[in-house]
């Protein structure tokens, strides 16, 4: 039998030492003496909890709860703690006081990393404000900017596993409450790692001088958030079914729909209330196979018009309607259709405002081109950008943001994120206004068609448990440039590394084909996936699904020979 490495059993016992959990020390110690005993499986458990330690990146943090480095856990909250405390001190200067606000969803020990965070803001010398209770992701972005903070945290990991934490960094001032950057990732990340290097968390300073979020924090994003779409005439009646997907969107969401006038609907009430087990689906992602089941089946039970569904942070909004020729008669909009949608409301509130020159419309590189056709034909600026909302919030001019994955950045004014409440709070507002004229949310995506083009989207996700595979695809694609996809010819292929239409350098590949179709291939930044991204624009809505089908099947031969 094979002993553990005795690198990885003295850095585990080091760091069971400033361990101030119980839960994980006893876990940690009963991994070091099963590994000290030569138990094969102790061992390889422990040399991959202390492999490295989870990179603090653009993310922030984001893991599987557990002991060590290499997962989430309140010593590496600390650190990270420590080491965003140091950059923010570091930046304000000498002559304030700098502030920092934290949130917290309703995932195993998001309460406990965010008021470990706070104690150790307030000992570090920061004002710290903690938010009231678990609140939606978009309620602390709105906090950074409300109460002019200079940054904000926010304990989730979204739509992540459920034994997933993460740690998410927004800045204020200049920033306008987006999420962290290059260079700020790297600058705090050096904080994080001296702090790792050089204390013991246990002998970092805390206190319990942080202050507690009124309520009116609250009720100033309740307010601006029911602003977004009063409900006109056509609400009236409306009988649509909600889902917070055992997370904590629910709360917040009620108050704002009575504030703006929406009938409430009918709620799946089994993932109506915080749950970090998510008991009732596999995976807590309303994109993924199943998830939206209970929905779909209420929405049966009672004749509703719509489903609409968050993610566990509220960050996302998922919409379904009512489809015969769907398996269960009900059909989730992609992404793309919601942002499409969206994004054509908001260009004709921004041509009725008088938005101005320079009022512009963005998604993310990997969103539908669809985006600059509604642009164009309102004569708004447009702009492409890496993935994420850290980079879409911060397009020039920004009327209106969307990404693929169920994001979208409605209401830029007062939240630089996605928000998936203000969001659901626009498309309501879309869906009455269509009844008071008569119209299904399927009628207005027909005239959508009809108007801008006929586009059609896929994804393909390639889930891998050795992220090695991952690299080789991209090696392999880089090295050797398809000659075709399917049977339609590769014309160009970008490297993002390279440099591309003036981006950041990405890790993405984005190939153009001879039709006009495309093509983007990039790892996902929060999980073990290979996303591939395609995007036709077809003569009619059946030449669109004929491509996309086509191009479908070519990219994933293509994923096959390559893997």
């Amino acid at each position: 039998m094979n002993g553990p490495d005795d690198g990885v059993l003295a850095a585990a016992r080091a760091w069971l030492a400033q361990d101030p959990d119980p839960v994980t020390r006893a876990e940690l110690e009963a991994l070091i003496s099963s590994a000290a005993a030569g138990e094969e499986a102790a061992s390889a458990d422990l040399a991959d909890r202390f492999a490295g330690r989870l990179a603090f990146g653009t993310a922030g943090l984001r893991g599987e709860l557990g002991a060590g480095s290499n997962r989430m856990n309140r010593v590496l909250v600390a650190q990270a703690a420590a080491g965003l405390a140091a950059f923010v001190l570091e930046r304000a200067g000498t002559d304030r006081v700098p502030t920092v606000v934290i949130g917290y969803d309703g995932r195993r020990n998001s309460d406990v990393f965010a008021r470990d965070s706070a104690e150790l803001f307030a000992g570090a010398g920061l004002r710290a404000i903690l938010l009231p209770r678990l609140l939606p992701t978009p309620v602390l972005a709105f906090a950074v900017r409300h109460l002019g903070a200079d940054a904000g945290v926010m304990v989730t990991a979204s739509h992540n596993p459920p034994n997933d934490n993460g740690y998410k960094v927004y800045l204020g001032g200049a920033d306008e409450g987006a999420q962290i950057v290059s260079p700020a990732d790297a600058q705090i990340a050096a904080h994080i790692q001296r702090i790792a290097d050089t204390r013991d968390v246990g002998a970092l300073p805390r206190s319990l001088g942080y202050e507690t979020a009124p309520e009116s924090v609250l009720d100033a994003y309740i307010a601006a958030t029911a602003a977004v779409a009063p409900a006109p005439s056509g609400a009236d009646g409306l009988s649509w079914v909600y889902t917070a997907m055992h997370g904590v969107g629910w709360e917040t969401l009620s108050r704002i729909l009575e504030t703006a006038g929406y009938p409430a609907p009918i709620p799946v009430d089994a993932q109506l209330h915080p749950d970090g087990g998510f008991p009732t689906v596999a995976f807590p992602n309303p994109e993924e196979p199943g998830a939206m089941d209970l929905a779909f089946e209420r929405a049966r039970e009672v004749g509703a018009e719509l489903v609409i569904a968050n993610d566990p942070d509220a960050d996302r909004l998922a919409v379904a309607l009512p489809d015969p020729d769907a398996p269960g008669g009900w059909r989730r909009l992609t992404g793309n259709q919601i942002g499409l949608l969206l994004g054509w409301r908001a260009a004709r509130l921004a041509r009725e405002a008088d938005a101005g020159e320079g009022a512009s419309l963005a998604c993310s590189l990997v969103s539908s081109p669809g985006l600059k056709a509604v642009a164009d034909h309102y004569g708004l600026a447009f702009h492409t950008t890496l993935t994420g909302f850290k980079w879409i919030s911060r397009a020039p001019g920004i009327v209106f943001g969307f990404e693929e994955a169920l994001g979208y950045l409605v209401n830029p004014d007062t939240v630089r994120d996605k928000d998936g409440i203000s969001a659901a709070i626009a498309m309501l507002g879309l869906v009455a206004d269509a009844r008071g004229d008569g119209k299904s949310l399927a009628d207005v995506l027909a005239e959508f068609d009809r108007t801008f083009g006929f586009f059609a989207s896929d994804q393909i996700s390639l889930r891998v448990d050795d992220l090695s595979v991952i690299g080789r695809i991209m090696a392999s694609l880089r090295e050797r440039h398809p000659e075709s996809i399917g049977t339609t010819r590769v014309d160009a292929v970008e490297d993002l590394l390279e440099g591309v239409d003036a981006l950041p350098p990405g890790d993405v590949l984005r190939l153009w084909l001879q039709d006009g179709s495309r093509v983007i291939v990039r790892p996902s930044g929060t999980e073990p996936k290979l996303k591939v991204y395609l995007d036709v624009r077809g003569d009619s809505a059946d030449d669109a699904r004929e491509r996309i089908s086509t191009l479908s099947d070519g990219a994933r031969a293509l994923l096959s020979e390559r893997g």
